[in-house]
């Protein structure tokens, strides 16, 4: 029998393999997971292949700001795979989705309308303004887009976060500069978020879960309005 135990990650449960996260919408898959029972209440594993921020625990995560009534604008949730996990945790929380692709928007709703804590919205993470009228400040800003202006767009979104609040930008190294360096490109984006005012807690690589990948984990300064 599997037993399970909760992580120092708040919401994220273990069997000493893999991560778990409480199963908000009983029965229900959302991209095939597996499921599993342990003291009377389902669980659904984090397939780190699947989600980025399950390889970035797997990996080992510098901070974990993820709480059960965590505010998250999460931009790039496409068919909400992550954001569904996110979904189990911050369950007294909201996500606010933005995915800009119409056909996998509607795949972003058939997870949602079982889940109230999350709020999709049909629209442009490059364009913030487009939005900025529906949400006021955010604990966290999590952007996964395979975009070459990935980091700019990120940067724009900032704004949403209260002072003390969290970012996670999954970097997509080919996405930026195909014939690059990853590493070289992590070092770029190291140095571009914190000439933005930024604290950089970590960049992690996320190889092998992710090829190519890194997740940058930053904090914005108390002191900044």
């Amino acid at each position: 029998m599997v037993d399970l135990k909760p992580t120092h990650y708040d919401g994220v449960y273990s069997d000493a393999r893999d991560f778990f996260t409480l199963n908000l919408v009983t029965g229900v898959k959302v991209y095939g997971e597996r499921l599993l029972t342990c003291g009377g209440r389902e669980y659904r594993r984090w397939d780190p292949h699947r989600s980025k921020l399950a390889a970035l625990l797997q990996r080992g995560c510098p901070a974990w700001p993820f709480k059960v009534d965590t505010e998250v604008l999460y931009l790039g949730a496409a068919s909400g795979t992550t954001a569904s996990h996110l979904s189990d945790i911050c369950t007294a929380g909201r996500l606010y989705c933005i995915e800009i692709s119409s056909r996998v928007f509607r795949k972003l709703l058939d997870v949602a309308v079982r889940r109230p804590n999350m709020m999709p919205f049909l629209g442009d993470a490059g364009r913030p303004d487009s939005y900025k009228s529906l949400f006021g400040f955010v604990d966290v800003v999590y952007q996964d887009i395979a975009q070459r202006d990935q980091v700019p767009i990120f940067l724009k979104n900032v704004f949403f976060l209260g002072p003390g609040g969290f970012g996670f930008l999954m970097v997509k190294a080919r996405s930026i500069d195909v014939a690059a360096q990853p590493a070289d490109i992590y070092r770029q984006v190291s140095k571009d978020l914190t000439a933005a005012g930024l604290d950089v807690l970590g960049i992690v690589r996320l190889d092998p879960f992710q090829k190519d990948h890194a997740a940058a984990v930053v904090q914005r300064r108390s002191g900044q309005a």
